[in-house]
């Protein structure tokens, strides 16, 4: 039976308007030519161009100055050779800064493959609301993405009540203090499939624990060695490096609104892009709670899955996931423990769903098939739509599956609540499909999502319309719940 779904007035559209003030370096040579220019302008003409541009973009950008003095730092060695060691004025610093800044729209392409969770802070609502915590893939020029954050409330009726959205929007302060445990380190490198003569000469250096600073001086110490300059050494180094800055703390200033916060890729390894975090709210042993996040990392060759973690969504750390497992896309963590281990869906080869068990958060070794494409709708392949949620039946996982002419559709599948491997029912029909006015986007006939949530008896799906916006849907419970048990 296709199950009544009802589809919310809200919907979230990309805007153009919400830029960031980035690093902006056309290489060393230009860069160089550039700073010559700028140091051969007169004192004044550079204080009253200075103030021009503070004129046009302090209202744009939270401290706009912090950001051009930052971006001064980055090149000031190139400063340094071409002024001959000659006192530079405040003034000119930041006028340097200001030539590599610029600025770039997050959302100019797209807007869409949200997840979901219950905000921390549930004060001040009315009886039969709660608030709620939005993530979203912002998509921008090159096809960069990143993570952005909404609020939202959803009321007594199931309406999804968007809140405002700040105009100044920022990138996290960045944090090298995480120490790296060697073993730990090595299985990774591993499971990348690093010959163990590139990675040993780096290791070899290190102690049992050590820090960002020192394993980049190591593989600096590697690349310069003798005989250690062809290409295949020399990419193994590179990852070497690239798994070292996948470990990041971002902070971002307190006085800053949730909607104006993105994580930008921090890292070169991870520079075309951030794609598709999906949320948990965890339930550890104490009863206490922390925020997971799972989305996978691309540098235009590779992807890396990587968990994101944050209690107040204002200090955040960033680790990769390794073990034989942590390989694809498609991570959704459980909500708690399931008989003493951390639970995970995957879908390990790119077409069946998979459940994962370990006693280590970080390391994901072994893998279970769930599930494979049954019906004609999802032929091609399935996988999750987000995190599972428990309800009293079992757990209650929404799922997207593919089939002809690449068109996405969302399902369902109900799990054991005790034994998670056993499915003991799955939707035959889709539960959402695209309508004729969600199909045209960046990529067509497309309804995806990142997760789900429970809120007055009434599953909130939102979700992602052809890659471009995001809208939400409702079904109700006990109807979805009955379908999904008469179709075991």
């Amino acid at each position: 039976m296709k199950l009544p779904v009802e589809r919310k007035a809200t919907v979230i559209y990309p805007d153009n308007n919400r830029v960031i003030a980035r690093f902006f370096y056309n290489g060393e040579e230009r860069a160089r030519k550039l700073i010559s220019r700028v140091i051969a302008m007169p004192e004044d003409e550079a204080e009253i161009l200075l103030h021009q541009i503070l004129r046009e973009f302090s209202m744009r950008h939270r401290s706009i100055t912090k950001i051009f003095k930052n971006n001064y730092l980055k090149v000031k060695h190139l400063v340094d050779d071409a002024n001959r060691g000659r006192k530079i004025s405040e003034w000119r610093k930041l006028l340097i800064g200001s030539y590599f800044t610029m600025e770039y729209a997050l959302e100019s392409a797209a807007l869409f493959n949200p997840s979901i969770v219950e905000d921390y802070d549930q004060s001040g609502l009315q009886e039969g609301q709660k608030r709620v915590i939005i993530s979203l893939r912002a998509t921008g020029e090159g096809h960069i993405s990143s993570l952005i954050f909404r609020r939202a409330i959803l009321n007594e009726r199931n309406e999804v009540l968007m809140q405002k959205v700040g105009d100044q929007i920022g990138e996290a302060e960045l944090i090298k203090s995480h120490l790296y445990d060697k073993e730990d380190f090595v299985s990774k490198l591993k499971d990348m499939q690093i010959a163990r003569e590139h990675y040993e000469m780096v290791l070899e250096q290190l102690p049992q624990e050590f820090n960002y600073d020192q394993i980049r001086e190591a593989v600096e110490v590697a690349k310069n060695l003798n005989g250690y300059r062809l290409m295949e050494q020399q990419k193994a180094l590179d990852e070497i490096f690239w798994l070292a800055d996948s470990h990041t703390e971002i902070h971002f200033s307190y006085d800053t609104d949730l909607s104006e916060r993105v994580i930008f890729p921090i890292s070169k390894f991870e520079r075309n892009g951030i794609e598709d975090a999906r949320f948990v709210k965890f339930r550890d042993g104490n009863g206490e709670y922390i925020y997971y996040g799972i989305y996978t990392a691309y540098d235009g060759y590779t992807i890396l899955p990587k968990m994101i973690e944050t209690k107040d969504f204002y200090n955040f750390k960033i680790f990769p996931l390794h073990g034989l497992y942590a390989i694809d896309k498609n991570m959704a963590l459980f909500p708690r423990k399931i008989n003493g281990k951390y639970a995970m869906i995957s879908r390990v080869d790119g077409v069946n769903n998979y459940i994962m068990f370990s006693d280590n958060l970080h390391k994901w070794s072994e893998a279970i098939l769930l599930s494979e494409p049954v019906y004609n709708w999802e032929l091609v392949q399935i996988g999750n739509g987000g995190s599972p949620i428990e309800t009293e039946k079992g757990w209650l996982l929404i799922t997207h599956g593919v089939g002809p002419v690449r068109k996405y559709c969302l399902g369902a599948c109900l799990l054991d609540r005790d034994d998670p491997t056993r499915v003991i029912g799955r939707l035959k029909e889709p539960l959402l499909l695209p309508s004729e006015d969600e199909r045209a986007g960046y990529v067509p006939n497309v309804v995806y999502t990142c997760g789900a949530f429970i809120h007055n008896n009434q599953l909130i799906i939102p979700y992602a319309m052809s890659d471009y916006a995001t809208s939400f849907a409702g079904v109700d419970m006990d109807l979805l719940l009955r379908e999904l048990l008469n179709h075991e």
